[in-house]
Parts: C-alpha cells; sequence; structure tokens
C-alpha cells in the first residue's frame, strides 16, 4: 500500500495509469462491445432474445461496469491528490465530476434489471401480455441507454478540467492535456447529437473526429503515466 501514499512518486503515477488501462478495456468491453453484440436498433424484441441466448456475455458486460466503476473511483481520488498541488479547486471540480458520471453509471444498472425482468417474465404483471412485457423493457433500456448521453456530460466537464491541470502541471506533455480538452468535447457533442440531431451529419463526423481524440489522449496519457510517471519540476512552479 506504499504507493498510495506519494502523490507526487512515480510508483503513484504508475499504478493510477495501470487503474487507468483497466477503465478503459472493462469499458470497451461493457460499453462498446458488449451491447454491439447483443443490441439490435428498434427491436426490442430481437434484443432480448440475443441476450436470451447469450446471456453468459450479458452478465460479463455487467462485470465489466462494476470492474469499471469500482475503478473509476479509485482514479477519481488519485488524480484528484496528483494535481491539488497544480490547483486545488480545479482538480477537486475535476473529482467530483467524474465521481458524479460514475453515479450515473450505478443508477443505469437498476434500468438493466428491470428490463431483464420483464424480458424473463420474472415479475408478476398478469394483466401485461408478453408484447407489452417486451415493449415496456424496451422502454427502460432506453433509459438505460438515455444515461449515457448524462454522464458524458460529467465526463466532458471532467476532461476539460483534466487536460487544463495537465497542460498547466509541467509535469506531462501540453500536447496530452490538448487533446483532452478539445477531444473531451466530443462526449458533449455526442450526447447534443443522440438527443436533440439524431439526423445529423455533421455533428456525427464531429463526433467521431472528437472522440478519437480524447481517447488517443486518455490512452496516451495512461501509458505515460504507467511508463514514465510525472517530471520533476521545482515545487514554487506548481503553486505558480
Amino acid at each position: 500500500m506504499t504507493a498510495f501514499e506519494d502523490p507526487s512518486s512515480r510508483a503513484y503515477a504508475r499504478l493510477t495509469g495501470a487503474l487507468y488501462l483497466i477503465i478503459a478495456f472493462a469499458g470497451g468491453f461493457s460499453i462498446l462491445y458488449v451491447p454491439g453484440e447483443l443490441n439490435v436498433a428498434g427491436d426490442p424484441a430481437a434484443t432480448f432474445a440475443n441476450i436470451a441466448l447469450h446471456r453468459g456475455l450479458f452478465y460479463a458486460g455487467l462485470v465489466g461496469d462494476v470492474v469499471m466503476m469500482v475503478t473509476e473511483v479509485l482514479v477519481s481520488v488519485m488524480l484528484y491528490f496528483m494535481f491539488r498541488p497544480v490547483n486545488a479547486t480545479l482538480s477537486l471540480a475535476a473529482s467530483y465530476a467524474r465521481l458524479l458520471m460514475v453515479a450515473v453509471m450505478a443508477a443505469m444498472l437498476f434500468f438493466h434489471a428491470g428490463s431483464l425482468a420483464l424480458a424473463d417474465g420474472t415479475v408478476p404483471l398478469g394483466s401485461f401480455s408478453k408484447v407489452q412485457r417486451i415493449e415496456l423493457a424496451g422502454l427502460l433500456r432506453h433509459f438505460h441507454d438515455a444515461g449515457v448521453w448524462i454522464w458524458q456530460i460529467f465526463f466532458c466537464l471532467h476532461l476539460l478540467l483534466l487536460g487544463t491541470l495537465v497542460a498547466r502541471s509541467g509535469l506531462y506533455p501540453r500536447v496530452i492535456g490538448a487533446g483532452l480538452i478539445v477531444g473531451g468535447t466530443g462526449y458533449l457533442v455526442d450526447s447534443v447529437q443522440m438527443f436533440v440531431f439524431p439526423d445529423a451529419g455533421l455533428l456525427e463526423a464531429m463526433k467521431v473526429a472528437l472522440l478519437l481524440i480524447v481517447t488517443l489522449a486518455e490512452i496516451g496519457f495512461a501509458l505515460w503515466l504507467l511508463t514514465r510517471g510525472p517530471r520533476r519540476v521545482a515545487k514554487h512552479s506548481l503553486a505558480a
């Protein structure tokens, strides 16, 4: 546990980077891969048929969600202590924004559980036909998916603040901070596009470009933490 004792140490940075990569892999699996394999757009019946057929993959996605959220809590706190010497207010705000993202993700699991119970028939709703249960389950899945649009707003705020801290710290390459700031807006663009302008092709292209930038920046930051750690700078530079 000594790695947790000194937020300015390379051991602390390496642990943070390793946890960051766990989030990337677990999140990529549970948020991108599993829904891509199971969801059928506009067809709740086909979606729940896929879930019934591939129940192991569905549960593995839930495990990925839990691993990601637990690790997110650790990373949120560790990033706060890493960048508190740069600007305590911005660092705390960035931590809160990331934790709020996790809270929304956790709440989304309630809709997962409700939709699955309806689709499986484990909820005693005798006045509902099977078709009605599936349609209601599909609505709960829509609520779950809408949660993504909400947590992305908090994550965008986190990335803007984190990118600012990285760029101002002198501890890490400024290009990483710029990538987090610029690319992080892709999450906000995605939320706006999916909620308000789902057919806007320009926003779709912009979103893809920005999310590619932020993905590279986040992975680059995680790898830098894991392999290099913070640069050595004078303490008065951090306080400037």
